[in-house]
């Protein structure tokens, strides 16, 4: 991967100078939307560019390379959006198209633009003049032109003929603008002058900016016939921007879900017409969107403009003399950005405005069944943060989370507000946050003292709840959505990590390194071996490495959580309880009030441990195939809890995981079953033959293979005679192996039967062709060996189409030791003569198959001159130096790794001096 960082300076263009042919452009997607393939002209404040190779880890890089580029430029708003696309389009180039990817990051004033080039432009897509099928999101496949119709702002495609480029805008985050309020009771005299009759101008702006209604009263007040406006854009009627140090132009505040503001509109007689807008995005019953424009003249905006807003009992004046906003008093100005900057302000300012010793606020779930704490001030804000209470009456329920409630004594009710339960205070007082009259939460101020609080301090925390309730709504559901996409981000790192692999300890790591510290402080994975068995603890992982070990032995001490099948995340209380009882013991052996434990029982648990692993523990289930294979186990330090959000997105790890698991558990079965079985068609091992040296080397061709179509064997006949075998059964693999067994143990059995070698190979080609549509040919150089007591040995050979064994002598030369004969499985009547060969004292014969000789490096083959070349060298050396050499010389020929099985069998007969 290469890349580039070039903070400020004019973007310099990543692709080949010279003048070749102009790129076309496509415009794909749902526009007219983006009726342009770039946005308005901007300037380019940094740039950074990074090439990627056409190999599957690519991705995940460029992943990396764009959130590290996105987070040191400050966009972490856009960050998750710019990674989800970023990854389907580097993956689109180097796994679909089979080509490097080049990524250039672009930095403006208004947003990020990134693009994705590969060099395969003839992969094209439909022009958006026809009818665009994008498939299922479920299909197999690259899904980035989907998702960046989904998620950027604008987006294309441009080819050229080198080059196809797919590029994508995600523009910052707008602030929300305008709240509608109420205003007090004036008189008459102060009321804002209008003429006899105000005329509201209503305009309705199509998704391309076209005006597609008008009615009367915008006749009367520019002079235009709706006939000879409609379908024009309203950009070609304003004269922008008519107010002075106005900056955002008419075409972006129509995309604007709501805007307010001056600007003028040039009218039939050309004169311009100042006016005052409201700007509201709407949508129609088949999702189009549009822009409905209501319009008054300039002095006129009373009647749309929405007023400053002050409360009738607290209204407070600026140094220029105008009313400030109320939401700006309470909250403060600037208003903190994020949720749970605005939540936490407006805990401490209801507290302040109520002379309470403690606040609190729970924001709704999406039922509108539970309300979950986010904050609070004079509480122990730890112990509760994300607890959640369920919102109707009954033990324990806060029942009066959907209208204003004053307690002046929890003593007389208790459990009323479960989440004062302990804490000392006495009175309370409580009003739900309502959004379109819909429950969005609750804001609470509580005292120490009793009967602290009336129904007017309710009614003044009510009008507070009622400022604040769109802006915390607004605010919760932008921090839903960054948690949504920062999610599918997050779960598609996970699944490429977790496809990754097969191995079981492996896929137990990652499993626990993806959750601890993203998801929880703490993991443990427990496996199922099977129904039968028990969970057993497997993994356990903690975010400070120095508390696993006091981590597991508590884990070890407590019985494992049940396997229970049903989907979704459960309290797990058995963890915290031990922590609880360890830290009980401990402390009270400390001050001398306990038993000392022996010896043999070491250091035992400490309290950090048992703080760590004090807090909310839940349990997934990992199901896979419709079967438990395991629990993954999540915990919180002392008194923290989960969001929901956080188990929803545990959850969909765990499915994930659990498959990952299950295949990594059946590939690691069958690779037993498979080597174990493998390993039965080896011989046990070489018997020692006096008199003469034997060397073995086998490599079976793919992987998790030990034993594929070729085979050796050397075996005890009688006294002092040995038959040996070397063969190649047509094939690679566990079907070629099969034969190899046959093969094997029929030699064994007839050459102990006292039957010649040519007998031998007659009687198992009738084995092999019995076999029927399952037989494979096979060629052997099947041997008998005797030493004899001079020092040479003895050898009777049959070579059944078989390459031929080599001799090498003392002089070093190298010749055939035997004739080629049929070979076996192919015709029924053979016949087979054997051939006498004797080897003096210093001779080697060397028998190979077929994959030592055929070795090829493209159109070059080792072939018999080869490796009898290679033998030439190999004089004085031992029977195990002569097959070493072979091996290596044959490893060396060519770069590739081997694709077909190799077998070496070396034998030299040293002379007198060995036994």
């Amino acid at each position: 991967m290469t890349t580039g960082l070039h903070p400020g300076g004019p973007p310099q263009d990543p692709r080949p100078t010279g003048n070749p042919a102009p790129p076309r452009q496509e415009r794909v997607g749902p526009a007219p939307l983006h009726a342009d393939n770039r946005t308005r002209s901007s300037v380019i404040t940094a740039r950074a560019a990074a090439s990627f190779d056409p190999v599957g880890r690519s991705v995940a890089t460029a992943r990396s390379f764009v959130r590290d580029t996105l987070q040191g430029w400050g966009f972490a708003d856009i960050v998750d959006d710019a990674v989800v696309l970023t990854s389907e389009l580097v993956t689109n180039a180097v796994v679909h198209a089979g080509t490097s990817a080049d990524v250039l990051c672009l930095r403006s004033d208004e947003g990020v633009r990134i693009e994705v080039a590969d060099r395969y432009p003839e992969r094209e897509i439909p022009l958006q003049a026809s009818a665009v099928n994008m498939g299922s999101p479920d299909r197999e496949g690259g899904r980035g032109l989907q998702l960046c119709a989904a998620l950027a702002g604008h987006w294309g495609v441009e080819y050229s003929p080198t080059h196809k480029q797919v590029w994508f805008q995600l523009d910052l985050p707008a602030r929300p603008v305008g709240t509608r309020t109420a205003g007090p009771s004036l008189p008459a005299e102060l009321l804002p002058l209008a003429d006899g009759r105000v005329r509201v101008a209503v305009v309705q702006i199509d998704r391309t900016g076209a005006i597609s209604a008008w009615n009367e009263d915008a006749e009367d007040l520019f002079g235009y016939a709706a006939e000879q406006v409609t379908g024009k854009p309203l950009t070609d009627l304003a004269a922008w921007p008519h107010t002075p140090g106005t900056s955002t132009g008419i075409a972006e505040a129509l995309q604007l879900s709501r805007w307010e503001g001056s600007y003028g509109i040039r009218g039939a007689s050309g004169r311009v017409i100042a006016v005052y807008a409201s700007h509201l995005r709407v949508r129609d019953t088949e999702g189009e969107p549009s822009t409905v424009c209501l319009l008054v003249r300039d002095h006129e905006r009373a009647v749309l403009q929405t007023p400053l807003r002050a409360s009738a009992t607290d209204t407070t004046t600026s140094s220029e003399g105008q009313a400030t906003d109320p939401f700006e008093v309470f909250i403060g100005s600037p208003a903190p950005d994020d949720l749970d900057g605005l939540l936490q302000r407006t805990v401490e300012r209801a507290r302040d405005m109520l002379d309470g010793d403690s606040a609190f606020l729970l924001l709704a779930t999406d039922d509108e069944t539970e309300l979950e704490v986010r904050a609070s001030t004079g509480l122990p804000s730890a112990r509760q943060r994300f607890a959640r209470v369920p919102v109707e009456a009954g033990p324990g329920r806060y029942g009066s989370a959907r209208m204003p409630a004053v307690h002046e004594d929890l003593t007389v009710v208790p459990g009323a507000v479960p989440l004062l339960g302990g804490t000392g205070m006495r009175s309370v007082v409580t009003v739900p946050l309502k959004v379109e009259g819909r429950l969005t939460g609750s804001l609470g101020v509580a005292a120490e003292s009793p009967a602290r609080y009336s129904n007017e301090e309710a009614l003044r925390l009510q009008f507070a709840a009622d400022r604040i309730a769109l802006a915390v709504e607004s605010a919760r559901l932008g921090e839903l959505e960054r948690l949504r996409r920062g999610s599918l981000s997050f779960l598609v790192e996970a699944s490429d990590l977790l496809a990754g692999t097969l191995d079981r300890d492996q896929t137990l790591a990652l499993m626990a390194q993806m959750t601890v510290p993203t998801l929880a402080t703490w993991c443990a994975v427990y496996t199922i071996a099977d129904q039968a068995s028990d969970p057993y603890l497997s993994y356990v992982l903690h975010e400070d490495e120095e508390r696993i070990d006091g981590l597991k032995a508590l884990l070890s001490k407590i019985a494992p959580p049940d396997p229970v099948p049903t989907p979704g995340a459960r309290v797990w209380p058995a963890p915290a309880a031990a922590a609880h009882q360890a830290a009980l013991r401990t402390s009270m052996r400390s001050l001398g009030l306990g038993e000392r434990p022996p010896v043999s029982s070491g250091i035992g648990t400490t309290l950090a441990t048992a703080a760590a692993v004090g807090g909310e523990t839940v349990v997934l289930p990992l199901v896979a195939r419709n079967r438990v294979i395991g629990m993954l186990t999540l915990g919180k330090p002392s008194d923290e809890h989960f969001r929901q959000e956080i188990l929803e997105l545990a959850e969909d790890l765990s499915r994930r995981a659990a498959l990952a698991l299950d295949n990594a558990r059946l590939y690691s079965e069958r690779t037993a079953i498979s080597q174990s079985l493998q390993r039965s068609l080896l011989p046990p091992e070489l018997p020692h033959v006096g008199g003469v040296e034997v060397e073995v080397i086998y490599r079976a061709a793919g992987e998790g293979n030990e034993v594929g179509g070729d085979f050796y064997d050397l075996f005890p006949i009688r006294d002092g005679a040995y038959g040996f075998a070397i063969g190649d059964v047509c094939g690679t693999g566990p079907e070629a192996a099969a034969v190899t067994g046959l093969a094997r143990h029929a030699l064994r059995l007839l050459a102990r039967e006292g039957f010649g070698g040519p007998a031998v190979l007659e009687r198992l080609n009738s084995a092999i062709l019995d076999e029927g549509a399952r037989s494979r040919f096979l060629t052997l150089l099947y041997g008998e060996l005797w030493p004899q007591e001079d020092g040479s040995a003895v050898l009777k050979v049959v070579c059944a189409g078989h390459p031929l064994p080599l001799r090498l002598r003392q002089d070093g030369t190298v010749e055939a030791a035997a004739e080629p004969q049929p070979l076996l499985g192919v015709m029924e009547d053979l016949e087979l003569y054997e051939q006498t060969v004797t080897l003096d004292p210093g001779d080697v014969l060397l028998c190979v198959t077929d994959g030592v000789t055929e070795r090829r490096e493209g159109t070059r083959m080792l072939g018999d001159d080869g490796l009898a070349e290679v033998l030439t060298t190999c004089t004085g050396l031992t029977a195990g130096a002569v097959a070493a050499r072979v091996m290596r010389a044959v490893e060396r020929f060519a770069s590739d790794a081997p694709s077909d099985d190799m077998a070496i069998l070396a034998m030299r007969v040293p002379g007198l001096q060995v036994d």
